[in-house]
């Protein structure tokens, strides 16, 4: 009878934990969707008024990095409480804000909304390859951390340089790695609340936004490279 009563309580146990891996997995791509809305008013907004179009250069980077680890810093701090959501949501604003000069740059082609949409449908076909992997990979992905940590900081390291150099090739060779090294850490953040090794809807949104809007970027500026077209 004991034996019978441990196996109920295990059953119920790994119940449970689905039953929260899956919460915290649902509530992350409602988020994620809702987090697209601002990033969209925000790319909008810059590109109407054309706020950001002085912001090149070191001045830029300045501006880009200290607001966006300023947002990642206020949402971590928050991310258990109630402001937690509006906070991601202000970050994600910010994102499209700083977006829209790249955006801007790609509609001056004749074929600019065509390359915005592809870049868009070419970063929802990658989230969705990735989401399929990490529902079936069953071995643990843990150990891509460090490789992919070290790829992303060699990539905006990369990225910093080329602002000041100013290598169209470079942003080529940048842009391809970055789809790359945030392809795998879309695959690895997604696999982390698959497995329970992330807990928090909120960190989960920010990583898997991240993880976005950089495969999105740099596909939109390998499509601004190779697929322009000049009037």
């Amino acid at each position: 009878m004991n034996d019978n009563v441990q196996s109920i309580d295990r059953g119920y146990g790994f119940g449970s934990l689905a039953e929260q891996r899956n919460k915290v997995l649902r509530n992350t791509y409602w988020l994620l969707a809702l987090s697209l809305v601002p990033t969209v008013l925000g790319a909008w907004l810059g590109v109407a008024t054309g706020i950001t179009r002085s912001l090149g250069g070191g001045l830029g980077m300045i501006v880009f990095l200290g607001g966006a680890f300023g947002f990642m810093y206020a949402i971590e701090k928050t991310k258990n409480s109630a402001a937690g959501v509006p906070v991601l949501l202000g970050f994600t604003f910010f994102m499209g804000l700083m977006l829209s000069r790249m955006i801007a740059m790609v509609l001056g082609f004749k074929n600019g909304p065509d390359l915005i949409m592809t870049a868009f449908g070419g970063t929802a076909g990658v989230f969705f390859v990735m989401a399929s992997l990490s529902s079936v990979i069953k071995r643990d992905l843990s150990g891509m951390a460090k490789w992919l940590f070290v790829g992303a900081i060699a990539i905006m390291i990369g990225g910093i340089i080329n602002i000041f150099v100013g290598s169209t090739a470079g942003m080529a060779v940048i842009s391809v790695m970055a789809i790359g090294i945030f392809s795998a850490y879309m695959l690895f953040d997604l696999k982390q609340i698959v497995d329970g090794g992330e807990t928090n809807y909120i960190s989960a949104t920010l990583a898997l936004y991240l993880d976005i809007i950089n495969v999105f970027q740099s596909l939109l500026a390998l499509l601004g490279i190779f697929g322009g077209e000049r009037d």
